[in-house]
């Protein structure tokens, strides 16, 4: 290195450009600082890489004395410098240790280390060779901190067979474990990670945060802190508290082994600043007129300042810049000829919710977030979105925007310029449409609860029709439908008659007709004859088929044609109760369903300019989900399909499905739309109850086998087993086992299997093409000339109160998208 330019940005970023070859010791960056000398120092935070580019890194450390606890402030001094040393060729036996590096020194050079950036060190060298591995360490007086490795960017249109990366998000830190991050830290051969947001959580003893977690993630406390109104919970606030969050976080042995090994390239979502919330208001009060949120200015610009000074990202940061969007994260990459990455920030920029949580309800109350945010009614957000967007003036998307209209701008030229084969989006929160009739899924509730009884009434209509069981059928299915027990008797007698002359069913309906039915009395009364009649394994299947052909020709088209006035939902007794679910819901409007104007633009984009291989890596929601964009999902058949979008679920985050198992649990039988509760007794072990996945299918995933649902509950059986101590070594036989005895069980194969069938059927979202709602875990992506595959990898649960060691990955599933098809198979 023969010489070395400096830059010193704002105070926070120190940078260096490597010119030339060789080693040297320059001390240019920290010149104004004398050197730490000694032993009394440590890196506690480790170090981390971030925003690889063909020719520059950004390198990141945190070094403090080392009588200091880690997660406390840095002390108020007058400041040291630290060497950083960089060096090409093979150190990778030294990940994971403090051993000095021996490859060929790169750079060397010393960096300011300040207290009033709490001792964090974040330097861009630039210079570097495209598509090389280099490892890094920081010194301290005689104290060493671990290796770090990172991989540059191929050159500018470099032909590239292969890019391999990992997606991560949602890491909580208060619940479940991060075993997910020792695999991850065992993979081989990733170019880089990107991280989709939720890096850290701002809240400690939330309602979402109170299930178990693994005993070496202790309590959090905040320096600061502000109660949220909802029990013991509280939020970060100051600069102080949000530093604290990414200290505690980055002093886990296993993020620090994952950000040893490969360069981040991360973007936020909502919880680094405030959950939900849209540019500097939080929304944990609900109480503003007008709005749904208290404008916090200072704590969001203490919640970015903290972010940059522990991210090690290439974005730009003003503190002496007023106002709360001081900062800009939303950048590029590109990867030789293959692919180019677009992060865009969707919090800085985006309006209020649609819905405020504090609009009125139908009590005049705010409506909160259910509601607002989430299972709001899709006829509502339709008139309110179009409301603002008339207010909107020259720009009718600003007030229902996520991007806003200067970063909007910016990803369109960015799609439409990028020449490589596929543009990849790092996208915080699902483009998927998550829709849900609750017509339909009351009306298919309600007809499955009715095929016990409609089969009971059956078996005992057949003892008076000397064992008939298609002609009982037929009975009962006319006095379902209204009729009186005389016409209901003859109608089935004329269809009986008609059967065995060889009419058609056109034939037998006519004939029931003519024996006093109506024609809906008669269609079901023949539909149901024959359903008994092709039962072919006894009295009690054929009752069961005629039953459920009635409850599904008839009960169920009843319900979705009177709602609330059919008299089956009045026989149930819940007709006021559910009179507010018949309407259509959209589950989730924090994501882009809540923004939907905005994406029909993007989608537009997208499809007006002939832009294909548009692939969106997402994280925010706690599933792992595959499916495709549409231009407009309200269309017709849902629209055209213009991209993919692929969500991986958090690290250690509770799961989508266990938020709305837990919102639906008022419901009453509604709540089957959710989940279903099922008892298993266990030996020596006592009665363990599961809460079996039903969201899944309510969302369309492919209707089961029995095989594919017994599949389903192993990971949560298996963790129910390890919470009630059954010894690791032991969990998967154990595991198994109850499996193969559930398999023979009547309420798993018959009951549960029809109602997740039943749930499929509503066909609520056929673009899905994987749900897993109930996971945590990671994704790989790899990325070929001609294909991309995410490989999901879901974990296992506890083992007792620790992360699994013995099967850390459950299950794996893959996604793979070929380049020119706007479509995902899944295997």
């Amino acid at each position: 290195m023969d010489r070395r330019q400096f830059l010193k940005l704002g105070g926070f970023i120190t940078v260096s450009a490597v010119t030339g070859c060789g080693g040297g010791n320059y001390d240019e960056p920290g010149s104004g600082l004398p050197p730490a000398s000694g032993a009394d120092w440590r890196f506690p935070q480790s170090v981390a890489s971030g925003d690889p580019r063909p020719d520059s890194i950004v390198l990141w450390t945190r070094v403090i004395p080392a009588s200091i606890d880690p997660a406390a402030p840095a002390p108020a001094t007058a400041g040291a410098s630290v060497q950083l040393r960089v060096a090409a060729g093979d150190d990778a036996r030294l990940l994971g240790s403090n051993a000095p590096l021996t490859g060929a020194p790169v750079a060397d050079l010393r960096l300011p280390v300040q207290a009033q950036y709490d001792n964090t060190i974040r330097h861009k060298l630039t210079g570097l060779q495209p598509g090389q591995t280099y490892y890094y360490q920081f010194v301290a007086g005689d104290v060493r901190s671990n290796v770090g490795r990172f991989r540059t960017a191929p050159a500018a249109g470099a032909t590239l067979d292969q890019l391999r990366f990992a997606c991560l998000t949602c890491q909580d830190w208060s619940v479940n474990h991060w075993g997910a991050l020792t695999h991850l830290a065992g993979e081989a051969d990733l170019d880089f990670i990107v991280h989709l947001g939720d890096y850290v959580y701002e809240t400690v003893g939330a309602d979402f945060q109170s299930g178990a977690t693994e005993a070496r993630h202790d309590a959090l406390r905040l320096p600061d802190g502000t109660a949220t109104g909802s029990g013991a919970a509280r939020y970060a606030t100051t600069l102080a508290d949000y530093r604290y969050l990414y200290k505690k976080y980055r002093a886990d042995a296993r993020l620090q082994a994952v950000h040893e090994r490969y360069a981040f390239i991360a973007i936020w979502d909502d919880h680094e600043f405030s959950d939900d919330c849209w540019q500097d208001a939080q929304t944990y009060d609900a109480t503003l007129a007008g709005g749904s949120g208290t404008r916090q200015t200072q704590r969001r610009r203490d919640a970015s300042q903290a972010w940059f000074e522990f991210m090690p990202a290439d974005v730009s940061f003003d503190l002496a810049q007023a106002g709360f969007d001081n900062i800009r994260i939303y950048r590029q990459f590109d990867f030789g000829t293959l692919a180019r990455l677009v992060m865009t920030d969707q919090r800085l920029y985006r309006a209020d919710h649609v819905i405020p949580e504090s609009a009125p309800g139908a009590n005049g109350q705010p409506v909160g977030r259910l509601g607002s945010r989430y299972l709001v009614p899709q006829d509502a957000y339709d008139r309110a979105e179009a409301a603002k967007m008339a207010a909107g003036g020259g720009d009718p998307l600003a007030p229902v925007s996520m991007l806003g209209a200067t970063q909007r701008q910016w990803w369109q030229g960015a799609m439409t310029e990028a020449r490589a084969t596929w543009k990849l989006w790092g996208n915080e929160v699902s483009l998927l449409r998550m829709g849900l009739s609750g017509t339909d899924a009351i009306a298919t509730l309600l007809a499955l609860q009715a095929v016990p009884t409609l089969a009971a009434s059956i078996t005992t209509a057949a003892q008076a029709t000397g064992g008939n069981v298609p002609l009982a059928g037929a009975i009962v299915a006319a006095r379902t439908a209204g009729a009186a027990d005389a016409p209901a008797q003859s109608g089935a007698l004329a269809i009986a008659a008609a059967v065995a002359a060889d009419a058609t069913q056109a034939q037998q309906i006519a004939a029931a007709e003519g024996a006093g039915l109506t024609t809906a009395q008669a269609t079901v009364a023949a539909r149901a004859f024959f359903a008994a009649l092709s039962a072919s394994s006894g009295p009690a299947a054929s009752a069961g088929l005629a039953a459920n052909t009635i409850a599904f020709d008839y009960i169920r088209p009843d319900v979705v044609a009177k709602k609330a006035e059919s008299p089956f939902v009045v026989a149930s007794g819940q007709a006021t109760a559910l009179a507010p679910y018949f309407r259509r819901f959209l589950l989730n409007c924090d994501q882009w369903d809540g923004y939907n104007s905005e994406r029909k633009a993007l989608m537009k984009h997208l499809r007006d300019n002939r832009i294909g291989n548009v692939v969106a890596l997402t994280g925010d929601i706690h599933a792992f989900l595959a499916g495709t964009v549409s231009d407009d999902f309200d269309a017709t058949g849902g629209g055209t399909p213009v991209m993919v979008d692929l969500v991986t679920a958090g690290v250690s985050s509770e799961s989508f499905f266990t938020y709305l198992r837990e919102a639906a649990a008022g419901l009453g039988d509604l709540a089957k739309i959710v989940s279903y509760p099922l008892a298993i007794p266990v030996p020596d072990v006592g009665t363990i109850t599961l809460n079996v996945n039903l969201l899944d299918y309510t969302l369309g995933k492919a209707a089961p086998t029995p095989a594919a649902l017994l599949e389903q509950v192993r990971v949560q059986l298996r963790g129910a087993l390890a919470a009630k101590g059954v010894p690791e070594a032991r969990l998967d036989a154990t595991t198994q086992a109850l499996l193969d005895a559930l398999a023979a069980s009547n309420d798993f194969s018959i009951t549960l299997l029809n109602l997740a069938g039943a749930l499929t059927a509503l066909n609520s979202n056929p673009w899905l093409r994987h749900v897993n709602t109930d996971a945590q875990g990671y994704t790989v992506v790899t990325v070929t000339p001609t294909g991309l595959t995410a490989r999901f990898r879901q974990v296992n649960r506890l083992a007792g109160t620790a992360a699994p060691t013995t099967a850390i990955v459950a299950r794996e599933t893959v996604a793979s998208v070929r380049a020119g098809t706007v479509a995902v198979t899944v295997s």
